[in-house]
């Protein structure tokens, strides 16, 4: 089993101890919230001085009804169009926070792609593949989890397809 950078018992959440169970590597780094940032990962990025390319948010869809986990970096936004299609439907929406919340057991802003209550069909964007490592939340406001693409991937069970638009202006 691979040794792990980091655990401690503060950043003990269901995310860090889904990798933790799976014997891969990750690093932990915590910041201050502010919980007037418009932006959480925007946020996380600035407070951690790491690349909005780097740090990626998850985001929770409705693919033909079905709760669909998306994760694309902070410097971009989803496209909708794009993951319904990489999940094998034909229309995508934005799901109800409600929902989000009741099937990951993560409030919004901490949601994490690991760890979910439910194991829910995951995408990951395909930009993903070109970092050595990538930063996702770790299951609470003010924590992130950075751990290899391929890790977060096999952790999901995530198709990678690009899914993600260059933001403009």
């Amino acid at each position: 089993m691979a040794k792990k950078k980091q655990r401690q018992q503060s950043s003990a959440t269901p995310a860090t101890l889904a990798a933790t169970r799976a014997g891969v590597e990750f690093t932990t780094h915590s910041y201050e919230h502010d919980p007037a940032a418009p932006s959480y990962g925007a946020e996380a990025a600035e407070a951690l001085g790491l690349s909005p390319d780097q740090v990626f948010k998850t985001l929770v869809a409705q693919v033909d009804g079905a709760l669909t986990v998306a994760i694309v970096p902070v410097s971009a936004s989803l496209d909708l169009k794009a993951l319904a299609s990489a999940a094998g439907g034909k229309r995508a929406a934005m799901a109800d926070p409600a929902d989000v919340e009741r099937s990951t057991g993560y409030v919004l802003g901490g949601v994490s792609p690991l760890g979910q209550r439910r194991q829910l069909p995951t995408v990951l964007d395909e930009s993903a593949a070109g970092r050595p490592t990538v930063c996702v939340s770790a299951g609470r406001r003010g924590l992130e989890i950075e751990l290899a693409p391929a890790d977060l991937a096999a952790l999901t069970r995530a198709v990678t397809a690009p899914i993600a638009r260059t933001r403009e202006g």
